[in-house]
């Protein structure tokens, strides 16, 4: 990736919410490059940050949530010393978009869909009525809607969730935005309809010439869309590489749990893997890693210090004592060495 252009870049992003009185720390000094038209996936368990992450990159934070520090720079702007809606309306739609999971909560029912995309366009691209209209159509049929005449007309109520978030998706690229951030935008579908989803996101990417993030908990989905996994824990990325070095050579105790938490790991008889334990409390300061209260091979260092990144490779990288040279050699579990066969076994074919 070093060849490619950053286009936003997240430097020890801290986000911090007021909640009864008390402060919570969401994101712990997170930071993250993105390069101009890759797929990023960004995964964890719920709660880890995921979508708080995103949310700054778009100013919308709930009312009692702030940056409290770092940066985020975007085409020569610092987005998190921004204040104001008039500032956040310039660039939420017009250059960073998102696909929110559920698309009933992002659709008006009171209003037809094909009016819903034509706001959009209208806004973003300047167009008007008939030529606004005649866009809306092209959209509609780019993202896999049938007799998109017939279905403008027609409100969200009379389409299915798959065609509704076909819709959701619509909008977005409307907007015609520079980075689309997709949350979770397979949840609510069932598994044939997410395939669908996600082949039609690649295909948008490709024609919009988009840069695309993924938030997922749902690392079966990353594997087909992703150049590259950033993985989340407690409001921290502590391990980013491309899909083949995180999927096949993870080097973070937590990114060995959640492969090997996966149901296609599974052996018959046998109960599925899960990670023990619970996160950490984020009212609370965290010492050292955040996830050595549930690692059965962590170091005495991981509770006392926070680690650094380590570089595994120019592109990968993780935090986690485990890769300081003064280590000890500790063997990832049965699980990834089985992922790692299974990778070496395809590449041979």
């Amino acid at each position: 990736m070093k060849d490619k252009k950053v286009i936003l870049s997240v430097k020890d992003l801290v986000v911090k919410f007021k909640l009864r009185g008390r402060i919570l720390t969401a994101i712990r000094e997170a930071s993250l490059d993105l390069y101009e038209g890759e797929s990023l996936a960004i995964v964890g368990e719920s709660g880890s940050g995921k979508s708080v992450f995103t949310k700054t990159f778009m100013g919308l934070l709930d009312a009692n949530g702030w940056v409290d520090s770092g940066s985020i720079m975007f085409e020569g702007q610092d987005l998190a010393k921004f204040k104001t809606e008039k500032e956040w309306l310039k660039i939420r739609g017009k250059n960073i978009a998102m696909v929110f999971q559920d698309p009933m909560t992002s659709l008006n029912p009171l209003k037809t869909i094909g009016k819903q995309v034509q706001e959009a366009v209208e806004l973003h691209q300047g167009l008007r009525k008939q030529e606004a209209k005649e866009a809306v159509l092209e959209i509609l049929k780019d993202v896999g809607i049938p007799e998109p005449e017939r279905r403008y007309k027609q409100y969200p109520h009379e389409f299915s969730g798959g065609m509704r978030q076909r819709v959701v998706i619509a909008t977005a690229i409307a907007c015609k935005p520079k980075i689309l951030i997709c949350d979770e935008p397979t949840t609510a579908l069932d598994v044939t309809i997410q395939a669908q989803i996600l082949n039609l996101l690649k295909r948008l990417k490709d024609k919009y010439n988009l840069t695309t993030i993924y938030i997922t908990h749902d690392l079966g989905v990353v594997a087909n869309v992703a150049d590259r996994i950033a993985v989340m824990y407690a409001g921290d990325i502590i391990e980013i590489g491309t899909c083949e070095e995180v999927f096949y050579n993870p080097q973070h105790p937590y990114t060995w749990a959640l492969l090997s938490s996966l149901p296609q790991l599974g052996i018959k008889g046998k109960p599925l893997n899960t990670i023990k334990g619970t996160p950490p409390n984020l009212f609370y300061d965290i010492k050292g890693d955040a996830f050595a209260p549930r690692n059965p091979k962590a170091l005495k260092i991981d509770f006392i210090k926070k680690p650094p990144y380590f570089s595994v490779s120019p592109t990968h990288k993780a935090k986690t004592w485990l890769l300081d040279p003064r280590a000890p050699k500790v063997e990832p579990p049965e699980s990834i060495a089985l992922l790692r066969k299974q990778w070496r076994m395809n590449n041979n074919e």
